[in-house]
């Protein structure tokens, strides 16, 4: 019996180291960069990276900089936004390892090029909307509890990937073991600006309770929640409604 406790034991440990070592891989996973080319691409140089946005450069003070989710590849949001925000100068970020950004994502480092990132858009644009999806809701929380967001818009946010990655390994002391956890729910309470949340009915991957908790944090009277009938996680941003709620908030 001693023995075979031993084994499990130490098997459990395995499963803890492995569950550490690969963590980022089960977080993010970078994606090419499809469309546009070099009429709508800004490279930006931030410490050892240079970072790649998508972006459509326009005069006047209005901006919209997107934070996009883990799997996604941002530039596919051009088109769509540019014609429903003819006013806006656009910007979408490639993380770090996704569209030919160079380096690694981290936290830190995705924290570190948004605000990079919104502190080079607000030397020719005062107006600036953040808008971020999924994991990049994290990213956009944060950069508006530190700058002065004019709008922030939350597309299926949660309230920190330590509580999500707590539910779907419930076994294991996560706390201790996740080093990205996104708390957003530290963040939300310092934001100043009109914020709108957006979830999805049948959210697969983000808890109406995760999105909820995040929503009770900010102040009263600043962030609304909408939720889009009939959409799951990955179909949100199909809804008829999507940037019609972006445009009635912009």
């Amino acid at each position: 019996m001693t023995v075979f406790l031993a084994v499990l034991l130490l098997a459990y440990l395995a499963l803890c180291a492995a569950l550490f070592a690969w963590q980022r891989s089960m977080i993010y996973f970078p994606q090419p960069r499809l469309e546009g080319g070099p009429a709508s691409t800004l490279n930006l140089k931030v410490g050892d990276a240079e970072l790649v946005l998508t972006a459509r450069q326009t005069a006047g003070p209005k901006a919209i900089i997107y934070f996009g989710g883990n799997a996604e590849d941002v530039s596919a949001n051009l088109p769509s936004f540019s014609q429903a925000f003819p006013g806006h100068a656009i910007y979408l970020l490639h993380y770090r390892g996704y569209g030919g950004s160079t380096g690694s994502p981290t936290e830190a480092a995705l924290h570190s090029d948004a605000l990079a990132v919104f502190d080079h858009v607000s030397k020719t644009h005062s107006d600036i909307a953040v808008v971020g999806k999924s994991l990049g809701s994290g990213v956009a929380v944060r950069v508006a509890s530190q700058r002065p967001v004019s709008r922030l818009i939350l597309v299926t946010p949660y309230n920190s990937i330590q509580d999500l990655a707590a539910q779907r390994f419930p076994y294991f002391p996560v706390s201790w073991l996740l080093v990205d956890k996104f708390e957003s729910w530290k963040y939300a309470s310092q934001v100043t600006a009109l914020t709108l949340l957006i979830a999805a009915e049948h959210d697969e991957v983000i808890p109406a309770a995760s999105t909820g908790q995040l929503y009770a944090r900010f102040k009263p009277g600043t962030a609304a929640l909408k939720m889009l009938p009939g959409t799951s996680h990955n179909t949100v941003s199909q809804h008829p409604q999507y940037l019609a709620l972006f445009q009635a908030v912009l």
